[in-house]
C-alpha cells in the first residue's frame, strides 16, 4: 500500500501537471480537493501554496511574467514574440481545417498548424524556467515536439484531439530535457566529487609518507573500489600530481 509520502508526491505532481495544462495555474479549492484525504493542516497547505509559487504556478490565477522571469529572459522571451508577429491570425473553425488537411497528411498544412502553436511553445516554456534548463534551449524543445506532433496528427480520429496531443507533447518535451539536464548534473557531481575525494586522499598520503602513492593504496584508504578510483583518475586528466601510477590506466 502506497505510504502518505508517496500519494502527497503524487498529487503533487498531478497538481503540478493539471496547472501547467491550464495555463499556469489552480484554484486553492482545487488543491484542498486534491488534499482532501491526507488531512493537511493550514499550515502544510500554505507550504504547498508556496512550492507551487517557486515552480512557477499561481494560486487561483497565472503569474505575472515579471514574477517568473529575469529581466533577460523576459528580453529573449519578446524577442521571440516578435518574430510571431507576421503569423496570420485565423478562425478556431479556419484552424480545424487545417489541422484536418494535416491529419490527411497535407505537408502545406503541417507548417500552418506548427504556426498557429508556436506561441503555446512559449507560454508553455515561462512554466519550467528556473529549473536548470535555458528559456532558449526549452523553446528549441518544445519547438521540436512541436512539429513532431504534428507529423503524428494523422493517427488522431478529431481535429479536437490535437490540442491536447500537442501541448501534451510540448511539456513532456520540457520535462523530458529538464529531467535530463539534472540527472547529467547530479552524475557530474559524483565524478566531481569521487575525483576530489581521491585527489585530497593522495596529497594526505603524500604528506605522511614523503612520496607518490600507488593506486591500491587510494583504494584501501578511500574505500572506493579499483575502478572507482581509476576512473576519478581519468576523469581528473591524469592531473593528481601525488599518484604514481605504473601503467595502472592501462589495466
Amino acid at each position: 500500500m502506497e505510504n502518505n509520502e508517496g500519494k502527497f508526491a503524487k498529487i503533487l505532481e498531478d497538481i503540478k501537471y493539471t496547472a501547467r495544462t491550464q495555463g499556469g495555474f489552480i484554484s486553492e479549492e482545487d488543491i484542498k480537493e486534491s488534499f482532501e484525504e491526507l488531512k493537511l493542516s493550514e499550515e502544510q497547505l500554505k507550504m504547498v501554496f508556496d512550492y507551487l509559487i517557486a515552480n512557477n504556478i499561481g494560486i487561483n490565477e497565472p503569474l505575472e511574467t515579471d514574477e517568473i522571469l529575469s529581466s533577460s529572459e523576459i528580453s529573449i522571451l519578446d524577442e521571440y514574440k516578435a518574430e510571431l508577429e507576421n503569423i496570420d491570425v485565423v478562425s478556431e473553425s479556419e484552424k480545424d481545417a487545417y489541422v484536418m488537411a494535416a491529419m490527411n497528411n497535407d505537408s502545406s498544412a503541417f507548417e500552418k498548424v506548427i504556426s498557429f502553436y508556436l506561441s503555446k511553445v512559449l507560454e508553455i516554456s515561462k512554466l519550467y524556467v528556473s529549473q536548470g534548463v535555458s528559456l532558449e534551449d526549452l523553446i528549441g524543445e518544445g519547438n521540436l515536439a512541436l512539429a513532431e506532433g504534428v507529423s503524428m496528427l494523422g493517427a488522431l480520429e478529431s481535429p479536437n484531439e490535437a490540442d491536447g496531443m500537442l501541448i501534451k507533447m510540448i511539456m513532456d518535451s520540457m520535462e523530458r530535457i529538464i529531467s535530463e539536464t539534472n540527472s547529467e548534473n547530479i552524475s557530474d557531481q559524483k565524478i566531481l566529487d569521487k575525483v576530489n575525494k581521491v585527489a585530497d586522499e593522495a596529497n594526505k598520503l603524500f604528506n605522511e609518507l614523503g612520496r607518490k602513492v600507488t593506486v591500491d593504496e587510494l583504494v584501501e584508504n578511500t574505500k572506493l573500489s579499483r575502478k572507482a578510483v581509476l576512473d576519478a583518475i581519468k576523469f581528473s586528466g591524469n592531473n593528481i600530481e601525488d599518484i604514481e601510477y605504473n601503467g595502472d590506466l592501462n589495466a
